[in-house]
C-alpha cells in the first residue's frame, strides 16, 4: 500500500496537485475516502498512474483526450477478460464441439 507522497516520489515530474486532480477526475481510484491523506494506492493504481503520466508527460496528449484513451483501454482490458472466459468455456467442451467451433471461426 502506497500513500500520495510515496506515489509522487516515484516520478520526478509529477506533483501532488496533479495526482490529486487525476483522482478527482476519476482517472485513478485509490482505496480510502475523504482527503488525500486517507488514500491508499495499490500496484494496479501505480500502473494506471504510470500510463496517465506517459500519456500526458511523454506523449504530450491533450488533457481532454486522456479520458477517451483511458476508456478505450479499459474496454480493451474488459474484452480480453471476456475472451479468456469464452476460451475457457470452449476448452471445457467435448472435442467434437470444439471442432465445430473452430470450423465456424
Amino acid at each position: 500500500m502506497i500513500s500520495v507522497t510515496s506515489v509522487v516520489a516515484l516520478f520526478t515530474d509529477l506533483g501532488e496537485a496533479e495526482l490529486i486532480t487525476w483522482v478527482e477526475r476519476g482517472w485513478v481510484c485509490p482505496d480510502g475516502v475523504g482527503s488525500e491523506a486517507a488514500w491508499v494506492f495499490h500496484d494496479i493504481d501505480i500502473a494506471r498512474i504510470r500510463l496517465i503520466h506517459d500519456l500526458s508527460h511523454r506523449m504530450e496528449l491533450e488533457e481532454d483526450a486522456i479520458p477517451l484513451v483511458l476508456s478505450l483501454l479499459d474496454q480493451i482490458h474488459a474484452l480480453r477478460g471476456q475472451l479468456r472466459s469464452v476460451l475457457r468455456a470452449i476448452e471445457g467442451q467435448p472435442e467434437d464441439v470444439r471442432k465445430v467451433i473452430l470450423a465456424a471461426l
